[in-house]
Order: structure tokens, then sequence, then C-alpha cells
């Protein structure tokens, strides 16, 4: 049986970050929470905007490229890492981590372009340490069952395929399908899971009516997959995500990028925060090398930093050993 929607809206561009504009609808008056998933931004960012050193607790983050370069760099290393087209990152804040998220200003000069999803972490993981882990184009695999679809299956089922990468704790499921005009696309979901699809082009046709791009549309529990189709006249293809995940039995207090289960550890987040301790030590005096913003011609230079940093690591890591060995 195919899910019905529960609620519909069309997105709004607000401001955000930096300069930055982002079409927010989870997160949203619209929708605040759709549990596991706290806020979703379709982002669309000017190379001169972005989201410089800010904080979180208490969530992950899934970052997934459409298009143009993001750069990032967090408070737990040196490194600066690079996001391509296609490509997919997924951040566990646990207790606490400051971080930038900005965007390589190519010569082409074109806005950068994808989604961040939030997604709840579960009570006993909210004071874990962070990490940062980095899932490649190449390692998302393209479903085509057809002329008519294609379906990257960032995690999850599509199709007779599998990519389970285990983007959260919570468990998620994401797709980004392309359907052309005439194509219908059929995709089952998880008994327990809330289902939502974000349209970023196109149009689509759900339960006989008719959706256009940047809506959103929530989907009720009544049914174990997701069924639509574009239509015969429609001029350019449907580009969307789905995305699913178990639903996360807790409360959900969020104030800015600070998730907790209750108003009392909210007010301790902003004290840790303001005060550098309990996972913000890190924090203090600390400023990323991309918050005045990143050039292409800037890559080369974060690259050889990074290298002298992983040498540095090896050497210190080689003289700890040899001191080791020499006292044994």
């Amino acid at each position: 049986m195919s899910r019905s929607v529960l609620k519909s809206f069309y997105c709004n561009e607000v401001s955000e970050g930096v300069g930055a504009k982002v079409r927010r609808s989870i997160g949203s008056m619209q929708m605040r929470n759709f549990k596991p998933f706290l806020l979703l931004d379709h982002f669309n960012v000017d190379p001169s905007a972005g989201f410089p050193d800010h904080p979180h607790r208490g969530q992950e983050t899934i970052t997934y490229m459409t298009k143009g370069q993001f750069a990032h760099q967090d408070f737990t290393s040196d490194k600066v890492g690079i996001l391509n087209a296609g490509d997919c990152q997924i951040m566990r804040a646990g207790r606490g981590i400051m971080h930038a998220e900005m965007p390589v200003q190519g010569k082409s000069g074109e806005n950068i372009v994808g989604m961040q999803l939030w997604v709840d972490l579960p009570k006993h993981l909210k004071h874990s340490e962070p990490e940062y882990r980095d899932l490649r184009a190449s390692e998302i695999p393209t479903v085509t069952p057809n002329d008519k679809v294609t379906v990257k299956i960032i995690s999850g089922k599509a199709y007779g395929v599998e990519n389970f990468q285990d983007l959260s704790y919570s468990p998620v499921d994401y797709y980004y399908y392309t359907v052309q005009p005439g194509g219908s696309f059929e995709q089952s979901v998880g008994e327990n899971y809330n289902s939502f699809i974000y349209l970023l082009d196109g149009s689509l046709e759900i339960n006989n009516k008719t959706y256009d791009k940047f809506n959103a549309l929530f989907f009720d529990l009544n049914g174990n997959k997701i069924t639509g189709s574009v239509p015969e006249d429609a001029t350019s293809p449907a580009e969307f995500v789905l995305v699913a995940g178990q639903i996360l039995d807790q409360p959900i207090v969020q104030h800015g990028p600070f998730v907790e289960t209750s108003k009392d550890l909210i007010y301790k987040a902003f004290m840790d925060y303001q005060t550098a301790s309990n996972g913000f030590e890190r924090g203090k005096d600390w400023r990323s090398k991309i918050a005045d913003g990143v050039k292409e011609d800037d890559l080369a230079k974060l690259k050889q930093l990074f290298y002298y940093y992983l040498l540095h690591h090896l050497y210190s890591s080689y003289l700890f050993t040899l001191c080791i060995f020499i006292n044994y």
C-alpha cells in the first residue's frame, strides 16, 4: 500500500549564515521537526557567502552536494576537507563541535548548491565524541531501472541494489531521484520510518495531485512504499530527495544549533559553549582557516598544509614509538 501525504508546503527562501540563502522545510514554522529529523535546508549559496565558525551539540548533520565545492574544517584537526558535487558528508556533533562550512569560490562564479539534513542523536549518544566521515560520489551507486528513472542510493535499497552506509545512529535511508516526463517510481520504506520528499526541480504527481519544485511532502505511516510519477507533458525531469528515518522516541528541545532532551540541558549547552568547557574546550580562541572564505587558488595551499600536518603527525608517532622501544 502506498503512503498518503500527511502535509505539504512550498519552501520560501530565507537568509542563513553570513549572506547565504536556504529553503528550509524541516525546522520551519510549518514543520518544526519530523522525528528523527530536525532540519532540512536546500542551500543555494553565493561564493562570497557561507557558514563561518559556529557550534553544534546533540545532533548529526548529513550534507549532500549537488553543485560546486564546499570546504569544511572543525576544531578537532588542522585538516581542511573539500566536498565536490555528488559527495556526502556525515558529521556527528556529539557533546560539542565548532566548525566552518564555506563555498569554494571558483572561476565560474557559480553558486554552490546542496542539501543539509539534521538528524537527532539518541539520548545516550548526545555527549559522545564528535567525528566526521566523507562519502564520495564514487561510493554512491546509481541505479537505472528503466529509461525514465535514475536513483542515487546514498543509503538504503532501491530496485534490488543495496548501499547501507549508516548515515547516522538513528537509521536513515537517503535517495536522490531523477524521473523523466512520463516516468514513475516506487520506493519501499520501513514500517516505523517517517518519510518525506523534497522537490529540487520539475514537478511530481503523487496520489493524483501535482507538486512543483521547492515543495516538501511529508507522508503518513499508512503504507510500506511511496509511489509517484511525472506528468507526460512536463517540460523537464523531476529531481528530488526521498528520505526515510526510524522514529526516535524521545523529547526534542532545540535552540539554534543545540539539541537536547530538556530545557535544563539546553541552558547547560549554552553555558558550556560560553565557558569553553564540557566538550567545547578546543573552541576557546579557535578560528578556522576558512572563516574568511576559500578561493579555488587556495586549494593547493590547503592541501600542502594538510600534508605537512600528516607528515608531522607520522614523524611524531615514529619518535614516540622509538622512545618506547629504547626504554624497553
